[in-house]
């Protein structure tokens, strides 16, 4: 899933989370996180804290890749 947005996270950690049968509540405790921290970054708060969100994604065995593009893209390179 392309990540542009943080609802697109948000929405990630829900589906995974689910899946795992879990509670918000348990995945809270869990990944040692607030359950108002985790609904926030469920519901795509923009102000969450970056360490507490990679926390979440690790603890819940979440895998994030990063490709880069070049600005270049579509230029002609001959």
């Amino acid at each position: 899933m392309k990540i542009s947005k943080p609802e697109d996270i948000g929405q990630t950690i829900r589906r995974k989370r689910k899946a795992d049968g879990l509670t918000l509540e348990e995945a809270a405790a869990v990944c040692g996180v607030s359950y108002a921290f985790l609904s926030a970054l469920e519901n795509g708060k923009e102000t969450v804290r970056l360490n507490k969100v990679l926390q979440v994604i690790n603890c819940l065995g979440i895998e994030l890749e990063a490709n880069t593009r070049t600005w270049a893209a579509g230029k002609d390179e001959s």
